[in-house]
């Protein structure tokens, strides 16, 4: 008798590439709309038909998830963290909980830097005016927007790979590159990327753009609020592509508003898919849905590296990106 093919199921559609190496040795289906989040109730449906999940960043895997289907044998993420995975009810359940290597880093830098020319040179806003049909003049102040070139970029856990590929995209703009973080790297390191280590509250006083690079934790929620954004200059900018609840965003909307700062250029947000109604009505605010990793290359090597893991698994290896090893030693 034919063993039956392992059924999985993909959040979103990825990487055709992907797909096609998978459907060689798997039932796939996936949720076909890209343009949003599965609903908590379809996932759930979807995993208990399904052997494999394969989630993306975006999807909450929690405890009701994993619990849906008894036979679950691996939550498979297109993700570099499993922050989304509730990996200790996995681990309850023996169930293998794989990710993928850093590979997001040149891509995330790019639109870190994307931000911060867009929010300064006020890009978003020029866009929308010559869309309603209007056009003040080449030599107009009506869009007037701050320089970047020459300027000091404040990288907030910067010594990071992101942080590092930022700072060698601003060197090439003139600009000076201050970090902090509470490890400080070594002396050859700093040399090498061209960073200069301040304490914190400096980097905040200093920094024309301030940069998030750290990863979120329970240090790190909220590390951004009322009292940094009240050391910042007035005509600083915040830039955050890294997780968005370590900004206090009730204290960013006050600051904005209050004119404490800026603008700001915003890929992350505290409460996804859910943004601040304010930001959403700010002229000085730049907000993207989460768009790091967004490039065709990177997606595809991601959604490739996840099938990776999935055919390790099924073929009776260790996967190399698992996050609970020890499921495997019973």
């Amino acid at each position: 008798m034919k063993t039956p093919k392992p059924r999985i199921f993909v959040t979103q559609p990825v990487a055709e590439s992907a797909l096609t190496r998978l459907r060689a040795v798997a039932s796939v289906k996936v949720f076909a709309d890209d343009s949003k989040i599965i609903p908590k109730t379809t996932l759930i449906g979807a995993v208990k038909k399904a052997d494999i999940l394969f989630c993306l960043l975006h999807d909450r895997i929690d405890r009701a998830v994993i619990a849906a289907n008894p036979k679950l044998s691996h939550v498979a993420a297109q993700s570099i963290s499993p922050s989304n995975i509730d990996v200790a009810e996995a681990n309850a359940r023996r169930i293998p909980v794989t990710v993928v290597p850093p590979v997001t880093t040149e891509a995330t830098a790019d639109l870190n830097f994307g931000l911060m020319l867009a929010v300064a040179r006020r890009m978003v806003e020029g866009d929308r005016l010559v869309r309603a049909g209007k056009f003040p003049g080449g030599q107009s102040r009506h869009l007037l927007g701050s320089s970047v070139w020459g300027k000091t970029i404040g990288l907030i856990g910067g010594g990071g790979l992101i942080g590092k590929a930022v700072a060698r995209r601003a060197h090439g703009f003139g600009m000076h590159v201050l970090y902090w973080t509470p490890r400080r790297k070594p002396d050859s390191e700093e040399r090498d990327a061209g960073l200069t280590f301040v304490p914190l509250d400096q980097l905040l006083q200093e920094s024309d753009f301030v940069s998030l690079h750290q990863p979120l934790n329970a240090q790190t929620r909220h590390q951004i609020g009322a009292r940094e954004f009240g050391l910042m200059k007035k005509t600083a900018f915040l830039i955050n592509t890294a997780r968005g609840a370590i900004v206090d965003e009730a204290a960013l909307v006050r600051a904005l508003r209050a004119k404490k700062i800026a603008g700001a250029g915003l890929d992350v947000f505290e409460h996804e898919p859910k943004v601040h109604p304010e930001l959403r009505r700010m002229k000085n605010v730049v907000i993207v849905p989460h768009l790091g990793s967004a490039t065709v290359e990177v997606r595809e090597e991601m959604a490739n590296i996840v099938v990776d893991n999935i055919l390790a698994l099924l073929g009776g290896g260790r996967p190399p990106n698992i996050v609970n090893p020890e499921v495997l030693s019973t």
